[in-house]
């Protein structure tokens, strides 16, 4: 079904109202009953609205934003979701992990993982109008990146706008310590193998993204510039899922081999 991308429908007290809803499942790790089915005709605009306040609780509480995630990249997920165009939320300090770490699986609700290539910005960008040369121009490194999933909604029935509310259902994002060039090669063919105690997963190659997941840059710098905000410098950017989502046990280990490079070592993470 179609969700309205623009326009407000809601009240900024119901919008409050949702956040502080989320903001709570957040602290206790709980869910929340969905959201769009109690509000016939919420928008995406309502949904960032939500993500806004309950981001702005989490700054309130202490919290620092370092990044930003792309979600629903693949044209799957939109059709899926019934929206042509990607997500976004944001990453806070405390969701940033080591690759080699080992985490608490009760950290989460639903942990779900996938593969994606992670933009450490030098400079910032600001839309509309960023181009892919500005976005390459603007980048100090490309990392290897995991990204955890998370949802604070219920997942049966969601639709694209109780995961945007739910901050894109960011969990964490795990990062190598690979550091390649933005402009030494062509990002689109960089290809991975998830695995899961040691059983492929699943496999994609980072074109899986839009094309080329520099293009998720883009849209994310043009996307936040229509809501007065942008991409600052030191910022990290996690461009989108080329994996379908795996789910991950307590006691599993994540890792994730990049085809044929020296230079980018195994991705991993433990589950505890």
């Amino acid at each position: 079904m179609s969700v309205p991308t623009t326009g407000r429908a809601l009240s900024d007290e119901q919008v409050v109202a949702i956040a502080d809803e989320l903001a709570e499942a957040t602290r206790t790790g709980g869910t929340i009953p969905l959201v769009s089915p109690r509000h016939a005709g919420m928008t995406v605009e309502d949904s960032y609205a939500i993500q806004r306040v309950w981001r702005a609780r989490r700054e309130e509480a202490g919290g620092r934003v370092v990044g930003h995630k792309i979600g629903l990249t693949s044209k799957a997920m939109q059709d899926a979701t019934g929206i042509d165009e990607p997500d976004y939320g944001v990453i806070f300090a405390d969701q940033v992990i080591a690759s080699g770490e080992t985490v608490e699986h009760a950290r989460w609700s639903n942990v779900r993982v996938e593969v994606e290539l992670a933009f450490v910005l030098r400079e910032r960008l600001a839309g509309p109008g960023v181009t892919r040369e500005q976005v390459l121009a603007a980048t100090e490194a490309i990392v290897p990146a995991l990204e955890i999933l998370d949802s604070h909604i219920e997942l049966a029935g969601r639709t694209i706008v109780d995961t945007i509310s739910d901050n894109a259902a960011l969990g964490a994002m795990v990062l190598g310590t690979a550091r390649l060039a933005p402009d030494a090669e062509d990002l689109s063919w960089i290809g991975a193998m998830c695995r899961v105690d040691g059983e492929v997963m699943e496999t994609g190659v980072a074109g899986g993204v839009l094309g080329d997941p520099v293009m998720g840059v883009v849209w994310l710098a043009d996307k936040l510039g229509e809501h007065g905000d942008a991409l600052e410098a030191g910022e990290t950017v996690l461009a989108g899922s080329f994996t379908r989502p795996v789910w991950v046990r307590p006691g599993s280990v994540v890792s994730v081999d990049y085809h044929g490079r020296e230079d980018i070592e195994t991705l991993e993470v433990t589950f505890r």
